[in-house]
């Protein structure tokens, strides 16, 4: 069964499924390019779809055979004179609490690329802690060739996900990936013939979804701790979190599920 999230606008559609959340860019005429109402209904629904205790992870797709174009130039263009630089700085630390939010919600986030992703369109795709492309998909950061320097985390995520010198690479030169080529430098998790990306999708994320809860949350915080911190800080954590997650339900369902010989099910608690 279905339910459908109101986002407040039709750019951004939103639905619950499996206990994915479903979050779709729906600017098929404009490859999905983020407009000042897409950024506002990401910034309500991610945190939204975080608290539900019925999502189990989100999902992040965009619709007619495109992720996303990035910022909207030609939209840029017909406004006519650019904001001051201190309006644009505010609003782009605005913008910026989006792929904030996707790297450090407390479930696990994913980005189903149907097609190309590019500059504040690919920082969202590298914000998910996974990525799976459409064999024709290709990702581009795109913002040399607009004379600007990038946004959106690019340059901290691609550094963590490739290193510094192939992300240096990939942000001067403004190159096309191939999902091939993504997949082999570890920026997609999977690919897929183009007509199996959507199902293999929801499948994925549901069965991630399915997990255990509060583990996948302490997993995460382990994660992203693990970016930032040095061994010893990590190890401590992971200990508390380890003995945290002994003193669960879900935990004690798990050893019960393993001696019967059947699939556990989880409940948060």
């Amino acid at each position: 069964m279905s339910e459908s999230v109101d986002t407040g606008t039709e750019q951004v559609l939103c639905q619950i499924e499996e206990r994915v959340g479903l979050v779709t860019l729906n600017r098929p005429e404009a490859r999905n390019a983020l407009t000042i109402d897409m950024k506002q209904a990401l910034d309500r629904v991610i945190p939204q779809l975080g608290a539900n205790p019925e999502v189990g992870t989100v999902l992040l797709t965009g619709a007619g055979g495109a992720f996303c174009a990035g910022g909207d130039t030609k939209m840029m263009a017909r406004d006519g004179k650019p904001p001051s630089p201190e309006d644009r700085k505010r609003q782009l630390r605005w913008e910026h609490g989006i792929p904030r939010a996707l790297h450090r919600l407390e479930k696990p986030t994913i980005a189903a690329l149907a097609g190309p992703a590019a500059g504040a369109g690919l920082g969202l795709a590298l914000a998910c802690d996974l990525r799976i492309l459409a064999e024709s998909a290709f990702v581009t950061t795109s913002y040399v060739k607009l004379g600007l320097s990038g946004d959106y985390g690019t340059s901290w995520f691609l550094t963590q996900l490739v290193g510094t010198a192939k992300a240096r690479e990939i942000m001067f030169t403004g190159d096309r990936l191939s999902a091939e080529e993504c997949e082999r430098l570890g920026l997609a998790n999977r690919v897929v013939p183009d007509a199996e990306i959507e199902k293999a999708a929801q499948e994925w994320a549901a069965a991630i979804a399915n997990g255990p809860p509060i583990a996948l949350r302490m997993m995460k915080h382990n994660l992203n701790r693990a970016v930032t911190e040095d061994l010893e800080t990590v190890l401590d954590a992971e200990a508390e979190r380890m003995v945290a997650g002994a003193g669960t339900e879900d935990y004690l369902e798990a050893v019960q599920a393993f001696q019967e010989k059947r699939k556990p099910v989880f409940k948060g608690r």
